[in-house]
């Protein structure tokens, strides 16, 4: 009874994984996902779908690095896994927010050169308005 069960937790995680890049390939086709950060999530799956099939994998790799439980180094793994992608989505924003403030500030020249422009045309007009009268 216990086999049975196993099993199916295998498959249940090996469908869901494989339904998850499935995903993730159509968000990168429609647009909604860019390649880049697709990365990260195409890896993290692939990880899944290999410990999926081998069952004793993380027990082999806990041991090899000589972590006690193997749960421990899941958590550790996805630990570290997360504080990385949320360093480089950092480093992503702040590049976003210099990249914001200087199109805020050429919108503003811009503005002003357009309102000068249409003031400078303004007053032409006055002024030709005015020698024809």
């Amino acid at each position: 009874m216990v086999h049975y069960f196993s099993y199916r937790i295998q498959f249940i995680a090996i469908a869901v994984s494989l339904i998850f890049l499935f995903y993730i390939g159509r968000l990168i086709i429609k647009g909604k996902l860019r390649e880049e950060y697709a990365i990260f999530w195409v890896v993290s799956t692939i990880v899944l779908i290999i410990f999926s099939f081998w069952r004793r994998g993380i027990d082999f790799f806990a041991q090899l690095l000589g972590v006690y439980l193997a749960p421990n180094l899941v958590f550790t793994a996805a630990i570290f896994a997360i504080l990385i992608y949320l360093l480089h989505l950092s480093i992503v924003v702040s590049n976003l927010q210099e990249k914001i403030k200087i199109m805020a500030r050429e919108l503003a020249l811009l503005k002003k050169i357009i309102e000068e422009i249409k003031m400078n045309s303004e007053a032409e007009k006055h002024i030709s308005d005015d020698e024809s009268k």
